[in-house]
C-alpha cells in the first residue's frame, strides 16, 4: 500500500439496515474498473475502523472511501482531516447528509464511479471541517433537544431500530423545557434559554433537515442556528419547515456566524455527524481547508491536479 492507485474502503455493515454491506461488492468492482486497487478495512468497532484508516493514511494511501451513512464518513474523517489524503463518500446509510451537502450522486455505484473518475484525474475539492474536543466533523454539531433525544435513544433497550427514536422523541417532548446555555461567538458571550443549538459546517443533518440553510463549507466560518424557548406544538410544527430551511423565519430562531463557537451549560452533550462528541462545555472551530474530497459536485470542485 502507498501508491496513488491504492485506496482503502471503510464499509459500515449496519448502515442503511445492511444496504452498505449489500452494495459494497459492486462498489469495489467499480473502483477496480476505474483503475484503483481497493483494500477493505476490517474493523469490528468504530475505534478499530478509525485506527485502521489512520494507519492507511500514514502509509500513504491514495484515498479513503466511506461506504455507509454519516457515521461511516465521520469515522473516515478522523483519519483524513488535516492531511492531503482525500475522502470519497459513497452514500448507503439511513442518513446521508454529508453526501447531500457535497452533491455526491445518491446512488452508491454512481457515487463510486464519480469518485474513481476524480481520483484518476487528480480532481480534488478542498473544504473546511469542524473540530471539537479533538474530534473532526463535517456536517452539523448540535446540543439541546436533538442531543437529549439521541442520549435517551441510546439508553433505551427497547424497542430496537428506528422506533427507539420515536419513543425517545415522545419522552423528551413530554419533559420539554429550555436549557440555559452560554453561547460564545468569536469571543463575545451571552447566556440565553434555548431549545436547541446547531452549529453547521454544512446545511443538513438528521437525514435531510436543512437546519443551517446558508452554511458554506468553504467560507472558513460556522453557521449557528439557535432555537429559543418554544412550546411542544411549535417544536413539532417547525420540524417540517426544517426540510427547506424556512424555520429560520420563526421568531424564536436566530442565526449567527463565527469561526469559533463556545457552548457551555449543565446536563447537555453534543453530537456531530450524528455521532457523540463531548459533554458541554465545548468549543467548535472551523478549520479552513482541512478536508479534501473526491466524487462531489463537479461544478464546484477546485479541479486541481495534485
Amino acid at each position: 500500500m502507498g501508491t496513488g492507485t491504492d485506496v482503502v474502503v471503510l464499509v459500515s455493515p449496519a448502515a442503511g439496515r445492511g444496504r452498505a454491506r449489500t452494495v459494497s461488492g459492486a462498489v469495489l468492482d467499480v473502483l477496480r474498473r476505474g483503475g484503483l486497487a481497493p483494500h477493505v478495512l476490517r474493523a469490528a468497532t468504530r475505534a478499530e475502523a478509525e485506527g485502521a484508516a489512520a494507519a492507511a493514511v500514514a502509509a500513504g494511501v491514495g484515498a479513503v472511501v466511506a461506504v455507509g451513512g454519516d457515521g461511516a464518513a465521520h469515522a473516515a474523517l478522523q483519519a483524513v482531516a488535516g492531511t492531503p489524503t482525500p475522502l470519497a463518500v459513497v452514500p448507503a446509510g439511513t442518513g446521508n447528509d454529508l453526501a447531500l451537502a457535497l452533491g455526491v450522486p445518491p446512488e452508491p455505484v454512481t457515487a463510486a464511479v464519480a469518485a474513481a473518475a476524480d481520483l484518476r484525474e487528480g480532481a480534488v475539492r478542498t473544504l473546511d471541517a469542524g473540530c471539537t474536543a479533538g474530534r473532526w466533523w463535517a456536517t452539523v454539531l448540535c446540543c439541546g433537544f436533538d442531543s437529549a433525544v439521541t442520549d435517551r435513544a441510546n439508553r433505551l433497550r427497547w424497542p430496537r431500530g428506528p422506533r427507539r427514536y420515536d419513543v425517545a422523541i415522545l419522552a423528551e417532548l413530554a419533559r420539554l423545557r429550555p436549557w440555559e446555555v452560554t453561547l460564545t461567538l468569536d469571543g463575545g458571550s451571552r447566556t440565553l434559554p434555548v431549545t436547541l443549538v446547531a452549529v453547521g459546517n454544512t446545511a443538513w443533518y438528521g437525514g435531510g433537515l436543512r437546519i443551517c440553510p446558508a452554511a458554506d463549507p468553504a467560507d472558513g466560518l460556522l453557521d449557528v442556528t439557535v432555537v429559543g424557548p418554544v412550546s411542544r406544538r411549535e417544536l413539532v410544527g417547525t420540524r417540517p419547515r426544517l426540510a427547506d430551511g424556512t424555520h429560520v423565519g420563526h421568531p424564536a430562531v436566530t442565526v449567527h456566524r463565527a469561526a469559533r463557537v463556545g457552548l457551555a451549560g449543565a446536563g447537555l452533550s453534543t453530537y456531530a455527524d450524528g455521532e457523540p462528541v463531548a459533554a458541554l462545555p465545548v468549543t467548535a472551530e472551523a478549520v479552513p481547508g482541512a478536508l479534501r474530497v473526491v466524487g462531489s459536485a463537479r461544478g464546484s470542485r477546485d479541479d486541481q491536479v495534485t
